[in-house]
């Protein structure tokens, strides 16, 4: 991988991160500022829900900035885009689809099949 696709890579891992902690912010802003009174009972079951919804939401983004830092290491420890597991290289197309993975397509698919053998 050359260090124009590395930077690529840098740049687009920090906008996810960026993105994440600006949801996070207003999520936050949101639900501390936010003083509602419900008359009917529904309409509190409702926005309780969303609520959960939305903070479920973050809590997965939350484990994804764990990803993004990882990978930002790898791209200082020089091994980004190579496989964890093989060693071969990742393809450009499979990082731009998820900048985060640390296996090849062909050791992913060996995982994900060795997963659904167990079970």
């Amino acid at each position: 991988m050359d260090q124009k696709d590395i930077e690529y890579f840098r740049d687009m891992l920090n906008a996810m991160m960026q993105d994440i902690l600006k949801k996070g912010e207003e999520t936050l802003e949101d639900m501390t500022d936010t003083v509602e009174v419900y008359a009917d009972p529904a309409d509190r079951a409702t926005a309780e829900s969303d609520r959960a919804f939305t903070l479920r939401l973050r809590d997965r983004e939350r484990k994804l900035i764990k990803k993004i830092k990882s990978a930002m290491d790898r791209i200082d420890d020089g091994v980004f885009g190579e496989c964890v597991e093989c060693g071969d290289e990742i393809s450009v197309a499979r990082l731009k689809a998820r900048p985060v993975t640390t296996l090849c397509i062909k050791c992913k698919s060996k995982q994900e099949e060795d997963e659904r053998t167990r079970n």
